[in-house]
């Protein structure tokens, strides 16, 4: 009976997945960190935690709504320094680097700022994509 206990136990186990992927900002000192968590085998769609850095002075984590798609796109967008607007389909959230505050917005946010990337899966991996022209200019070519 045990023997049949620890493959099926393992391989419950192996089918959860938690998959950081992060936007650094001034390296890994100050950072916004999104993990999509699937905490069983059996569960469909995603918990989201967002992990807020500005090393020396706070590091905390935030929950965002699960979401029960597949897919995960969560947008940065940025408003003014160490201001950061969340767009995570119809819901908004800010953070703030200088304290790691972080809080929902109740209405869309008229202005959210720069659209700076978004969290999403790319070529089989969750990561942050950075908005294409940004990501051009910085490497001093031409936005497209």
């Amino acid at each position: 009976m045990m023997r049949l206990l620890v493959p099926v136990l393992a391989l419950m186990l192996a089918a959860c997945a938690k998959e950081p992927a992060a936007y650094l900002i001034a390296g890994n000192d100050v950072a916004i960190t999104l993990e999509r968590i699937q905490p069983y085998f059996w569960s469909t769609g995603w918990e989201l935690d967002v992990i807020l850095r500005q090393h020396p002075s706070c590091q905390r984590r935030h929950h965002l709504k699960p979401t029960a798609s597949a897919k995960v796109k969560v947008e940065v967008y940025s408003p003014e320094p160490a201001i950061y607007i969340l767009r995570q389909g119809k819901r908004w959230y800010v953070a703030e680097l200088r304290s790691c505050g972080f809080d929902a917005f109740k209405e869309p946010p008229p202005e959210p700022g720069e659209l700076l990337g978004a969290f999403q899966e790319k070529d089989g991996v969750f990561t942050f994509v950075e908005r294409k022209d940004k990501a051009a200019k910085a490497n001093g070519g031409e936005a497209e």
